[in-house]
């Protein structure tokens, strides 16, 4: 999961709210005064009153108020990625399962989560062989607007995730799930079971409204420059995407009372250019005098592992056991969306306050852009009377440095994101509460951008970083340098190793690729979304690729929304970023890496890399998987499109009268299982 510290990072801020005494150039001096003075920086700031500049207009205090430590790009499942998003979805939206605190803590005080039952399914079973799974819909489930959850409501929920019009970017977390990815990717073959959305679609803000679905058979299948056997075998099979794309003629059979019909429709213009030439080549038995232009030609959904067997019961069928399905059965893409709400307000509008109908724990209230989102407890969630928080402020703050003030002046009962330039200072404080969990912090690097497309300028750039010095003097926290992707201690995995910090080696190999001493290369651009540690970790990378490389460096720094988009399109050359496990297993890292996955965003592409990702899916025996996911990480390692800078350990700064706050191996924590000790209570 992205992480804003991107996961870890997927947690950023966005605009900085200006503080009452400190300005925004004053600002920059802080962390050299709170080290030579934070005692007396306490004192100070608990007599002061931090005003927080934004006009909260009639809004009573909330209970509970954290920074989420950027503005939230979306609080729509299927088209959110980043840790902020993530616990606000959660709070809003509820799945089949819900990964929570369970178990004794381990040596490191980090609590297990599991998946459990305790969400929209009160049970479910699997089969013997481990690949069907089913759910029941808890009967005293509702919307917030009093409408019953059902089954339906995940089978329509999923199919939008999964629709190439939504393009979630998480889409592929339920390919496995039988013919998902076959229906995500347009992946098309002959005699497939294919729906014709036709092109009568009602007037929606939806994105997919769905107009008339016919069902048939798909015969034929005409692209350009598509050879006989490229036909007959039916379009690409990508984990990212894939499948048709472009022009193309599709001749398909559907029933029509006891006989059939057969069309040849085309997603296109009937009269564009490169459909009559799709026609001119045409050769078959067919008349294509009449072409029908439709909406789209997929993968039959009904087809797909997915189904609302009866308005509680709701089975998925995967292409194999999958240990950690539960896991992703309780990840915030795959929460339910209401159906009415999002047909009616279409997807921009129907997560606003007024619009949005949610089945989580809390209700949207208010959300102010660059300040705040308000929740207050829904009153029609199943399990109402275990929330103890009647109302909380989710904060957009940008600034460590403002988030802490606010933290100690009593502003902020948690803060997930202190300085690391203070950690050293904070650590022994009882409101700190740090734990190595699963995450890496690393940087990603555009292959397709001359001189970054060869390994060895990538292999140089890596072993010209002093990682240990960026652990040590910068972020403080008790990280670890990496030298691979997959955290350590995870399910048995031994970890692939790239190289280690060399300047000599790296200036061998940087000559050996023609570029001596940096002579020749361009400046290398290195983005990073606005945060005071990002910014720390680039200036001291661009130093040592300086020092020890000779290469010049500039930095670029956006806010968090246009930092992913920026990102998604490719526009940079070096970008920091930061992954969380969505989920204890090193697929939840290795896998984003395939050619064209949405989470790639580097433009490598490998061969032996995306077969490995396949053959792990399937491989039952789990130390053979481990040896594939220990090779394919090799791969990763020796071809380096993203260099591994460091392990993450949470840091979190916790109002001591919070409860129901438990350290664990991804830092989340549900904000439904969080309360306040009174005022009135004995220290």
């Amino acid at each position: 999961m992205f992480y804003p510290l991107k996961i870890g990072e997927n947690r950023e801020p966005n605009e900085k709210p200006p503080l009452a005494w400190f300005s925004t150039t004053q600002e920059l001096h802080l962390v050299r005064i709170l080290r030579k003075y934070f005692p007396v920086f306490l004192l100070l700031i608990a007599g002061i009153s931090v005003v927080w500049a934004i006009n909260l207009g009639t809004l009573p205090p909330a209970d509970f108020v954290f920074n989420n430590g950027t503005e939230v790009k979306t609080i729509d499942p299927a088209k959110a990625t980043g840790v902020p998003e993530g616990r606000v979805i959660n709070a809003l939206y509820e799945g089949l399962l819900r990964s929570v605190p369970d178990g004794e803590p381990d040596e490191l005080g980090r609590t297990p989560t599991k998946p459990k039952a305790v969400a929209m399914a009160d049970s479910y079973q699997v089969s013997e062989d481990g690949t069907v799974y089913s759910f029941h819909i808890r009967e005293n489930a509702n919307w917030t607007n009093g409408d019953p959850v059902t089954a339906e409501d995940f089978a329509w929920s999923w199919m939008r995730f999964l629709h190439p019009e939504t393009a979630s970017e998480y889409n592929y977390q339920l390919f496995y799930v039988k013919n998902a990815q076959k229906f995500a990717s347009v992946d098309l073959h002959i005699g497939d079971p294919v729906e014709v959305e036709m092109d009568d679609r009602p007037v929606s803000g939806q994105m997919f409204p769905r107009g008339t679905v016919r069902r048939g058979t798909l015969l034929e299948l005409i692209q350009p420059d598509a050879d006989e056997e490229h036909a007959e075998e039916g379009g690409d099979d990508g984990h990212g995407g894939g499948g048709i794309s472009g022009p193309a003629l599709f001749v398909v059979e559907f029933p029509s009372g006891d006989s059939t019909e057969i069309q040849v429709v085309t997603t296109q213009d009937p009269t564009d250019q490169a459909i009559q030439s799709l026609v001119d080549s045409y050769h078959g038995e067919q008349d294509l005098t009449t072409i029908t232009s439709v909406q789209h030609v997929l993968f039959d959904f009904d087809h797909v592992g997915i189904k609302a067997k009866s308005l509680h019961d709701f089975e998925v069928t995967l292409n194999s056991p999958t240990p950690y399905f539960p896991e992703l059965a309780a990840f915030y893409p795959l929460h339910p969306v209401h159906r009415g709400s999002l047909e009616k307000h279409g997807d921009r509008e129907f997560t606003k306050p007024g619009f949005i109908v949610s089945n989580g724990p809390f209700v949207l209230r208010e959300r102010r852009i660059r300040d705040r989102l308000r929740l207050v407890k829904n009153e029609h969630y199943w399990n109402a009377e275990s929330v103890a928080l009647n109302s909380i402020d989710v904060l957009a703050i940008q600034s460590e440095t403002t988030s802490l003030n606010m933290f100690l002046n009593g502003q902020l009962d948690w803060d997930t994101k202190p300085p690391n330039t203070l950690v050293p200072m904070l650590r022994d404080r009882d409101e700190f509460v740090s734990t190595p969990f699963l995450a890496v912090y690393f940087y990603r690097i555009n292959t397709s951008k001359p001189p970054l497309d060869n390994p060895l300028v990538r292999q140089a750039l890596n072993m010209g970083i002093d990682k240990k010095s960026i652990v040590d003097n910068i972020v403080k926290g008790g990280q670890v340098p990496a030298r691979s992707l997959v955290p350590p201690g995870m399910n048995g995995h031994q970890s692939s190793f790239c190289g280690e910090y060399n300047p000599q080696e790296a200036q061998r190999l940087l000559a050996e690729a023609g570029f001596p001493n940096g002579k020749g290369l361009p400046t290398i651009e290195i983005l990073y979304n606005t945060a005071d540690s990002h910014r720390d970790i680039a200036e001291v990378i661009q130093q040592d690729w300086k020092k020890n490389l000779g290469i010049n460096v500039s930095l670029r720094n956006l806010e968090w929304g246009t930092f992913l988009d920026t990102l998604r399109i490719g526009d940079y050359m070096v970008s920091r970023s930061g992954w969380i496990g969505d989920y204890a297993d090193p697929n939840t890292f290795l896998d984003m890496w395939v050619t064209d996955g949405p989470n790639n965003q580097t433009k490598w592409s490998n061969a032996f890399y995306d077969e490995g990702i396949e053959r792990a899916k399937y491989e039952p025996d789990p130390a053979k998987r481990m040896e594939i996911f220990q090779q394919i990480e090799q791969k990763l390692m020796d071809e380096q499109p993203i260099i591994p800078i460091y392990f993450y350990v949470s840091l979190n700064m916790v109002n001591i009268r919070v409860h129901g706050f438990s350290a664990n191996l991804q830092d989340v924590h549900p904000l439904h299982l969080l309360s306040l000790e009174s005022d009135g209570a004995e220290d």
